[in-house]
């Protein structure tokens, strides 16, 4: 689902009248809303990949836990470089296997060496880099000490595939975009209405 595209018309004004006018004043419902909308809006895209998003998100929010309860630090040090290698072990594999295959034969070309590489038809998952690195972000400033471990799983995931984040960015961390997340919101018709201008300005220059 594009930003300037119909059903994003359709979409969006659906989820801001639902938000502000049913949701209203009940900060539980509003990010169940948000995190509900947001798996939507990717799974538009391709409802496979939800599962890629949501096992990321799962991830990193039981590693940070588990950071954040650890007592000895080599504990600690374990689940940070779990979260580290399994999260950049996906996106490099998605982004960069295929071009790291055919670089290497191309490299072997070069000296007389023919093979047959096993090039695999991967679909580069939309949003990957920015909920990975939104993610990464959020584990590296537990094991630093920045912020606790969010025990809130929703509102956790919202922070990650919060969707007018979640495939254009930017990145955005977490000490940032969780503390608006956790505080209750109230209706301002003036940030609407400078919004909606934004948004049309984007649109007039897209």
């Amino acid at each position: 689902m594009l930003f300037n595209s119909v059903s994003f018309a359709v979409f969006l004004p659906v989820v801001f009248f639902l938000y502000w006018f049913v949701a209203n004043k009940n900060l539980k419902t509003q990010n169940i809303l948000l995190l509900t909308a947001s798996y939507f809006f990717y799974a538009c895209w391709d409802w496979r990949f939800l599962f890629l998003l949501m096992f990321s998100t799962w991830l990193d929010y039981f590693t940070g836990l588990k950071m954040f309860d650890a007592k000895d630090k080599r504990w600690k040090a374990f689940w940070f470089w779990l979260s580290i290698v399994v999260n950049a072990g996906f996106l490099g594999f998605f982004k960069y296997y295929n071009f790291f295959i055919s670089s290497f034969t191309e490299g072997l070309a070069s000296m007389g060496i023919h093979s047959n590489p096993w090039v695999l038809h991967i679909i580069l998952p939309v949003g990957i880099s920015f909920y990975t690195f939104h993610g990464l972000s959020y584990v590296i400033d537990i094991y630093k000490g920045r912020i606790p471990a969010e025990k809130n799983f929703v509102e956790y995931a919202v922070f990650v595939s919060f969707f007018p984040l979640l495939v254009a960015g930017p990145i955005e961390r977490a000490t940032h975009l969780l503390p608006q997340i956790k505080k209750e919101r109230t209706f301002d018709y003036s940030q609407a209405a400078d919004g909606m201008r934004q948004i049309l300005w984007g649109l007039f220059k897209k």
